[in-house]
């Protein structure tokens, strides 16, 4: 008994810290942290109640954009501090940011002045970068030959968020727009207190030759719960749920969001057969490999230091691990900057303004929360493509990452089209490009980054490669969309009310002439940066032909590893 009881301990121990239990407690964080892409749905709740002018709106949408992608301080605190005070970090910051939101837009506290509620809604969404370092890199350097499926994976369950969100806050709160503030306030933070301990890098890594068809039952399992949300959405739409029929939703919900948990304790109850029946004179391989790696590294410290200003300028080859400055001081890192500055920023500017979209169209407000649910489930659509098709592509056809996405910008300029010369449904079409195309760059991105610069800085790096998307958030949401729009308001309401506008009034544009010229606009942006993205495909063809495709050194020092590793058993 004593035996048994020891096991079981052994096993439970096994389980709370596997890599497939961390993959599963990354999928539950990941599906928590979009509460971000819900603004469209509760930014009229924050215009009409806090007497905010389009404007001032899309600052306070900017502010939410620059949160949501300057990671870097959640970068550099995960390069010295364990994952868990990352993700602890996170929940603090995302409960405190959207509470305060809360209270404002509720008037349970005086009216805070704009800077203020941009500091709120800043820290509530900065939140997600602690969420995505903490969850997305330890998954990615847990399995580094399969970084862009599990890339995918991970950001797809970030694009259901807001489906699953919006299910589960029906059920809690009902149709009441100002309590979803709240309810993005607490549900991410229980989620993430609740599961840090168990996202964590995994020393023994052992090689498992069915990996890849372990990620592809992840795969059916999120593509039945996006089918799920999208057929509940298109329902909710045309018919009223009474409360019980949101509590069967949102159950439904709950249980193909847990259901990867099967598929994650059976792997590791594998690995723990696996571990206990192998035999243990192996071990002394291991000590071997030990030593050769200690007497590397002794090598690697004799090696005569450069200074600091030559180790910046000599580059090494790609693939192989940058350093911080290295990497950004490239032209290759120069070129992520300006496409995802025009090609995500525009996709949020798009996302964020649905709301104030169908509102100029003449949408009902039920309709605006389907374009938000939908945009959300299309960008898991975008994200799932990337991550599995590009390897596909890449391992098969030698199809190069870099040149998905370009082509992926080229798609996206249709969407942002679709709103600028809208005809009936276009809007529909509009938000499934949009979230589409969003979703497939973060990806494509990150996977990017981590081939082309290594993974030994990647929780800093992939920081990095996204913070062209607070600009082009701010130049494109704020100082173009919201200007143009608020400018067609105000000659939209002199013509009706003379100059006398009311005071503390919310200025409302309606009629294609709202959105048209900014969106032709970003639509040509975007087309500039599909056009730079080449230039990155012509750099870097070479490298992903001749290694990236073949499994060459980026990968390979991985499968060296896992096979001393695996040793131990």
């Amino acid at each position: 008994m004593a035996g048994a009881k020891s096991g079981s301990s052994s096993f439970a121990k096994h389980l709370a810290t596997g890599r497939w239990t961390s993959v599963f407690a990354s999928f539950l964080i990941m599906a928590g942290a979009g509460g971000s892409y819900l603004f469209p749905v509760f930014s009229s709740d924050i215009k009409k109640n806090l007497g905010y002018n389009q404007s001032a709106l899309n600052t306070l949408s900017s502010f939410k954009d620059i949160g949501s992608t300057v990671g870097i301080l959640s970068g550099l605190i995960a390069e010295v501090t364990p994952t868990w005070f990352v993700l602890l970090t996170g929940s603090v910051t995302n409960f405190f940011g959207y509470f305060m939101i809360w209270l404002a837009v509720t008037g349970r506290i005086p009216q805070p002045p704009l800077w203020q509620m941009c500091l709120y809604i800043f820290l509530g969404a900065n939140s997600q970068n602690f969420a995505n370092t903490g969850a997305l890199v330890t998954c990615v350097k847990n399995f580094p030959e399969s970084r862009s499926i599990m890339l995918g994976l991970l950001k797809g369950y970030v694009g259901l968020s807001a489906a699953i969100l919006n299910q589960l806050y029906l059920a809690i709160y009902g149709d009441d727009s100002s309590s979803l503030i709240l309810f993005i306030a607490w549900l991410p933070a229980v989620i993430s207190i609740l599961v840090m301990y168990v996202i964590r890098e995994k020393e023994v890594k052992i090689s498992q030759p069915n990996e890849v068809n372990v990620f592809y039952k992840f795969l059916y399992v999120s593509a039945a719960l996006a089918v799920f949300l999208m057929s509940m959405t298109l329902v909710q739409q045309r018919v009223t749920f009474s409360p019980t029929g949101y509590d069967l939703s949102a159950t439904a919900a709950c249980i193909l969001v847990f259901l990867p948990s099967v598929v994650a304790f059976r792997q590791e109850l594998l690995l723990w057969r696996k571990i206990t029946t192998a035999p243990a004179e192996i071990v002394v391989e291991n000590a071997q490999a030990g030593e050769q790696k200690q007497e590397s590294s002794a090598n690697e410290a004799e090696e005569p230091k450069m200074s600091f200003f030559a180790h910046i300028c000599n580059k090494p080859k790609r693939g192989e691990d940058y350093s911080i400055l290295q990497a950004v001081l490239s032209i290759d890192m120069l070129i992520i900057f300006i496409v995802t500055l025009v090609g995500l920023g525009s996709c949020l500017a798009a996302l964020d303004n649905l709301g104030q979209i169908g509102e100029a169209l003449l949408y009902e407000h039920k309709t605006v929360w389907t374009f938000a649910s939908l945009g959300s489930i299309w960008s898991y659509a975008g994200r799932i493509f990337a991550g599995f098709a590009s390897e596909i592509l890449l391992k098969k056809y030698k199809f190069p990452r870099p040149l998905m996405l370009s082509a992926i910008l080229f798609v996206e300029c249709i969407g942002h089209l679709l709103v600028a010369f809208p005809f009936y449904g276009s809007i529909y079409l509009s938000s499934l490009i949009v979230g589409f195309t969003s979703g497939a760059q973060l990806p494509l991105v990150f996977a990017i980054i981590s081939e082309i610069f290594g993974l030994k800085h990647f929780s800093t790096l992939f920081n990095c490669g996204v913070m062209a998307l607070p600009i082009g958030s701010f130049l494109l949401n704020k100082e173009l969309t919201g200007r143009l729009y608020d400018k067609e308001a105000k000659r939209q309401s002199t013509v009706i009310n003379g100059l006398n506008q009311p005071l503390g009034q919310a200025l409302v544009c309606k009629g294609q002439q709202c959105f048209g010229l900014s969106f032709t606009i970003m639509a040509l942006a975007t087309l500039f940066g599909a056009l730079i993205s080449l230039i990155l495909v012509g750099r870097t063809w070479s490298f992903y032909v001749n290694e990236v495709s073949r499994g060459g050194e980026t990968y390979e020092k991985f499968s060296d590893e896992e096979k001393e590793e695996e040793t131990r058993y």
